[in-house]
């Protein structure tokens, strides 16, 4: 009997529905029915069931993303504390006081909205240099064109007359046949096949490479080392050249070459700050004249929306344009 009486003990723990009518093996059997599904609630479930945990799980996550999109902050836990942001407010400071004394000094001389002809801009930018060093005076031209269409993605070369002021370093792939005529012209780099030793070294001691259209076949393996930096002859540049000595001079001689990026703007540097106004303006209206004849003949709008001259790290000039 006083097993009986401790089975009958343990069964009302468990809030089992026994009396003293029932047997021995009957209470015991209940007993052990009733803790078996209380382990099968406590283990992981079986796959296509979730478990009591993960169902707690999810309804906890639920509740936070509903506070969060409620924008509670409040505390869950009463004995937390909520955070605050303290402080005020920061305030961000205009962008010409972020810039540089220097870049400040020369910035006044600028008008924000102010819009100055080509002659006058030219002449403000020589004198908004804010650097130490002989800056390039760059023209950033916008464009009416989308240049995801092959034919108005405006692309070309210029000869500035007075060049760009700096030293370029011209290379030539060629035949050994023009490796003198070439030389003669002012190549700085001159070769075939040990040209190609020193491109698979990944040496790239020049700015510009001129080719002939016989030797482009093999300069297609090297198509990843020299597009990126944009160093690969192309016809259209007037790098690809049967003449390589014409091409080497006017290289050499201040030709350039210009295309519209993604976002339809051409830049170019039309030369040095000490050049002066004349010469820049004669560089600039070479280089107007031959964007203004690569026009797409399907533009029917404007084809120059903006035009803006500054120099390196000096600020933007607006300068009037004629369409």
């Amino acid at each position: 009997m006083a097993k009986k009486a401790e089975l009958l003990e343990k069964a009302a723990e468990l809030k089992l529905e026994v009396t003293e009518k029932n047997t021995i093996a009957e209470i015991e059997a209940a007993i052990a029915s009733a803790e078996q599904h209380e382990v099968k609630d406590d283990a992981p479930a079986k796959a296509g069931k979730r478990s009591t945990k993960a169902i707690a799980e999810a309804e906890e996550k639920a509740e936070k993303e509903a506070r969060k999109e409620a924008g509670d902050t409040s505390p869950v836990d009463p004995e937390a504390e909520e955070h605050k942001k303290k402080g005020p407010v920061p305030v961000a400071r205009p962008r010409i006081e972020r810039r540089g004394k220097k870049y400040q000094e020369v910035a006044k001389k600028v008008e924000a909205n102010k819009v100055h002809t080509l002659a006058e801009a030219l002449s403000l930018a020589t004198e908004t240099n804010p650097t130490k060093f002989d800056a390039s005076v760059e023209v950033h031209v916008r464009l009416g064109v989308d240049p995801r269409q092959a034919d108005q993605n405006v692309r070309a070369t210029v000869s500035l007359p007075h060049g760009t002021g700096k030293k370029i370093r011209v290379a030539v792939f060629a035949p050994e046949s023009e490796h003198a005529a070439a030389k003669k012209a002012g190549a700085d780099v001159v070769g075939d096949d040990d040209f190609a030793k020193q491109l698979d070294k990944q040496e790239l001691n020049f700015d510009i490479l001129v080719a002939t259209p016989q030797y482009m076949p093999k300069l297609g393996k090297y198509a990843r080392l020299l597009g990126p930096r944009g160093l690969m002859p192309n016809p259209k540049s007037g790098t690809v050249a049967a003449d390589v000595a014409k091409a080497v001079t006017e290289a050499k001689a201040g030709k350039v070459e210009y295309r519209v990026d993604k976002q339809a703007i051409v830049h170019l540097s039309i030369g040095k700050v000490s050049f002066g106004a004349d010469k820049l303006a004669d560089n600039a209206k070479a280089f107007f004249d031959s964007l203004t004849s690569q026009k797409p003949s399907s533009i029917k709008s404007a084809y120059v929306k903006s035009v803006s001259i500054s120099t390196s790290q000096g600020p933007g000039i607006k300068v009037e344009t004629n369409n």
